[in-house]
């Protein structure tokens, strides 16, 4: 897992002792960035010749302190169109601290507009693929913490520019060599460009043996020479699962998001942020009515040491909606807390599990085990064990999220209407949204994020989609209450003081239709909070506590069979067992026909209880893949989020799709 970079101050210039190493010139590291890989890649020129709305990206290995992604920023600025895009992708194996980050870029002033926003946002870094938004969306920085060797084979894009950096080949040999010129190669765009800092004889042939027209030129400062090249040999593509795959992105820029809650407007808002003019439709009177209401939710990583891909769904979304947060949404007591998470270790095997973890290797930034003394320090009340705390986690108001997210120039809000109909015109390429007594809207594209009730319509029936119900129950704070400082997790949570009340719950309720908040789960509710923290539970008045003062609401999670949710495009169920039909017969087979898909159709669906952490995210999975941009999540993870995951399970195992809402056995 992540190990942060350990530096070397020399000079007031960080130096890397594990590599022998300095991050930039010692001359000026930022001349140098900007000889190198801009005038090296052409930059300003080809930025100044994008055509209106086009995109540029660029591909770096080796993040380092984020000179060489600031630069290029402020280069774009300068010159590309207003409403051109850059997506920056890096590799970073080793990433900073914060702290040394904020020091190395302090040497160049002239950056700071672009430094600044960056630290904003630059957090834990956990191993794994890490999207950051700026300038409205119009920049977007994907950091692929990892090995350069097993992130790049994951990624899957179109670069026009790469800027091969990292510890000079003979001080970072592992890095340097054929494997990575071949990912390189494989992920360039017709006629991409590569500047890198290095003359050494084997990169030079390792990246013309790739396909590039290798040339060496006037390196900077003390260096003699550097390399530059264009790709003149594109590879062969190797084999991907077609069914896995993103559709032809539309020419017409218009969205449908049906579903008010945190998925949908997340959605509608990056697909805003990129330009798209959405309509977003929600068939209650008011956004964030169904389980995106709750007063507080919580900002809850529960993972797992052994990193399944729902480990790593959740490390990517956390980061990703701390990071929304931190940029878009001010904390304040209406908004959200970066109060803390504590995780309590309540049972012997909880606590096996958080140690498990703390052995993983994640960074302290984002987790570190606590003793019960310093526990109860953090909680600000006498806890019975100690546990795992987060330190940049905290509560968050949902509706004021999604108020925030769905308030965009280029959305749209329909309210107390209700989709009944989805309607594809094939001739204009457009879908019309039906409601009960006229058209609602119109766009290219549909996503539907209405959660379980994602497949009421024909073409999404097959979605394996169940309904869990919970309620919350929110009591008055007592003064003894209000010394609670963090958010408690366990079996249970509950919250600190939110305008003179808590939040506690949440049930799960399967096999019910009842939305009504009932006396039962409250109960329930706090016989879980007196096992989970009794001192809590007794500064609230304990089993003296007068239910008629409890307040609640009651909602329907969405979930799936194996709990990832579905985010991605829908393809039409009975032409996909006909097109994958050999499947059945040897699931190995590399078949190559396109999908079916159903045109321009897609859900963000299925989060369960985990919504604030996952839903931001997959709306960025959705634009990016309706724009045909580098994704911020890697290819695997991305496949076991597709909504043709059970399609192609139910097929491989000669299996008849059950109808939404059945229940597993």
């Amino acid at each position: 897992m992540t190990s942060h970079a350990s530096l070397d101050w020399q000079d007031g210039q960080p130096v890397s002792p594990a590599f022998g190493d300095v991050y930039f010139s010692r001359e000026s590291g930022l001349e140098e960035t900007r000889h190198v890989f801009l005038a090296g890649n052409r930059l300003p020129e080809r930025f100044a010749a994008l055509p209106a709305g086009a995109r540029f990206t660029i591909a770096e290995t080796g993040f380092g302190t984020g000179l060489n992604f600031l630069a290029a920023w402020a280069c774009f600025l300068a010159h590309a169109p207003a409403d051109s895009r850059l997506s920056f992708v890096s590799t970073e194996k080793f990433p900073l601290r914060r702290e040394d980050m904020a020091r190395a870029l302090a040497l160049w002033p002239e950056l700071e507009r672009e430094r600044d926003a960056l630290l904003t946002q630059y957090g834990s870094l956990p191993s794994g693929w890490h999207r950051f938004l700026f300038e409205e969306g119009r920049v977007t920085l994907t950091l692929l913490v990892g090995d350069v060797l097993e992130t790049l084979p994951e990624l899957d894009a179109q670069v026009d520019a790469w800027f091969l950096d990292g510890f000079a080949p003979a001080r970072n040999p592992d890095m340097w060599q054929p494997a990575l010129f071949a990912q390189v190669a494989r992920l360039c765009a017709p006629h991409g460009t590569f500047a890198t800092f290095t003359s050494a004889g084997a990169v030079r042939r390792g990246l013309a043996e790739a396909g590039f027209a290798v040339r060496k030129v006037p390196g900077h400062g003390h260096k003699r020479e550097m390399s530059i090249g264009e790709l003149e040999r594109p590879p062969q593509q190797g084999w991907q699962a077609p069914w896995y795959a993103c559709p032809t992105p539309p020419v017409e820029r218009s969205a449908i998001v049906i579903g008010g809650g945190i998925a949908g407007a997340s959605t509608a808002f990056s697909l805003a942020e990129r330009g798209w003019r959405v309509t977003l439709v929600e068939r209650h009177p008011q956004l964030a009515q169904e389980a995106s209401g709750n007063p507080q939710g919580v900002l809850y990583a529960k993972l797992s040491a052994h990193f399944p891909p729902l480990t790593r769904l959740i490390l990517a979304g956390y980061g990703y909606t701390l990071r929304t947060l931190q940029a878009r949404h001010p904390a304040s007591e209406a908004t959200w807390a970066p109060c803390g998470v504590l995780q309590l270790a309540y049972d012997e095997e909880e606590a096996a599990r958080q140690q498990k973890l703390a052995s993983a290797g994640l960074p302290d930034t984002l987790l570190r085990t606590v003793d019960q003394i310093t526990a109860s320090a953090l909680a600000g009340l006498p806890m019975p064990s100690g546990g795992l705390f987060f330190p940049e986690g905290g509560w968050v108001n949902p509706p004021s999220l999604v108020e925030r997210l769905a308030t965009h120039p280029r959305i749209t809000r329909r309210c107390g209407e209700a989709v009944l109909e989805l309607d594809w015109n094939p001739e204009e390429r457009l879908w019309v949204a039906q409601g009960e007594r006229a058209a609602l809207a119109m766009g290219a594209v549909v996503v539907l994020a209405s959660a379980a009730e994602a497949a009421a319509f024909d073409s999404t029936r097959h979605l394996p989609l169940k309904r869990i119900r919970g309620q919350v129950t929110v009591t008055p704070a007592t003064e003894a209450s209000r010394a609670l400082k963090t958010v408690l997790c366990g079996h249970s949570y509950i919250s600190p003081v939110r305008y003179n009340t808590h939040c506690m719950g949440a049930t799960f309720k399967f096999n019910t239709e009842d939305a009504s908040v009932n006396l039962f789960e409250h109960q329930e509710n706090l016989d879980m909070l007196s096992t989970l923290a009794p001192s809590v539970f007794h500064a609230l008045g304990g089993p003296r506590q007068a239910m008629q003062a409890l307040g609640g609401r009651a909602a329907f999670r969405c979930t799936t069979p194996d709990y990832l949710p579905l985010v991605g495009p829908v393809a039409d169920a009975a032409a996909f067992n006909r097109v994958y039909a050999p499947l059945a017969r040897d699931a190995t087979e590399h078949l190559t026909t396109p999908a079916p898909w159903v045109p321009g159709l897609y859900v963000n669906t299925g989060h369960g209880s985990r919504g604030l952490i996952t839903a931001p995210l997959s709306g960025e999975v959705i634009a990016a893949c309706v724009e045909g941009e580098p994704a911020p999540l890697p290819r695997s993870l991305l496949n076991g989020l597709h909504p043709s995951r059970f399609l192609l399970r139910n097929l491989v195992r000669r299996k008849t799709p059950r109808p939404a809402g059945a229940t597993e056995t």
